[in-house]
């Protein structure tokens, strides 16, 4: 589990496919943080851009994880390159401050970014959402964008706006982020579950 509150802004220093029987390959990163790489555990689960990964490698300043192709057709990490700037959060342990929401690193679907505009030193941002996640999205209820849990400040239809400050933008990609982006969205656990208890009930 994490929080949303992200650790570091990492860069992805090295892309390769690894070799797999079967339908699609899996792909190695390699992804250069500040954070202290070389106390990560082999097996420690880090959020990059909002998806759940398992660390397999570790250097002083780096890390490696393995990615599926059901990840890499399901989010935007398919996109990576190196260069790419990553979202990075270490896993919550308990007794941690829980500063966001609680984020389970399981990207729902894509969106993209519809519009940004300056609002005071904020930044004011739009996203489209697949319309199975609508439903999800509420005024005022928390949404992971990229690994980035925010507030939502209004729904309308399928597109929800987010208020980015300074702060995000300047320590997130967010702050990156250009018009027609895409971005990996996890909706809120308890809207989760009550749409499921409503389902069954």
């Amino acid at each position: 589990m994490f929080t949303g509150i992200v650790a570091d802004l990492g860069t992805v220093r090295d892309v390769r496919e690894v070799d797999s029987a079967g339908a699609g390959a899996d792909r190695r990163l390699e992804i250069t943080t500040a954070l202290p790489a070389a106390e990560f555990a082999t097996g420690a689960s880090i959020s990059c851009s909002g998806i759940c990964l398992t660390v397999i490698d570790r250097g002083a300043d780096w890390f490696a994880v393995t990615v599926s192709a059901e990840t890499l057709s399901r989010t935007t990490v398919g996109a990576w390159r190196v260069g790419t700037a990553v979202n990075l959060e270490r896993s919550v342990r308990l007794g941690d401050e829980l500063g966001g929401h609680l984020v389970s690193g399981h990207v729902d679907g894509l969106g993209t970014l519809t519009s940004a505009m300056a609002e005071g030193a904020s930044r004011r941002m739009v996203f489209a959402i697949p319309e199975p996640l609508r439903r999800h999205v509420a005024e005022k209820g928390s949404i992971a964008v990229d690994g980035v849990s925010l507030t939502v400040n209004e729904v309308d239809n399928n597109h929800f706006g987010v208020n980015i400050i300074p702060h995000t933008l300047n320590v997130t990609t967010l702050g990156r982020l250009q018009v027609g982006d895409r971005v990996n969205i996890e909706i809120d656990l308890l809207a989760r579950y009550v749409a499921r208890f409503l389902e069954t009930a």
